[in-house]
């Protein structure tokens, strides 16, 4: 994921910084607790489709 396209991507829920994990290919936002999914290198930014990350 290139660093330009991440500085302009925000949570959908809370409009908050997203983390890039590398190794797991999902976009994470610590305040939603939330992980979206990178699919063919396409960032899917849907809040239905991410998962919640365990506390």
């Amino acid at each position: 994921m290139k660093n330009d396209l991440l500085k302009m991507l925000v949570c959908p829920k809370t409009k908050g910084p997203l983390i890039y994990d590398k190794k797991k290919q999902v976009l994470i936002s610590k305040k939603a607790g939330l992980a979206y999914p990178i699919e063919d290198g396409i960032p899917i930014m849907l809040i239905e489709k991410a998962r919640k990350l365990k506390k």
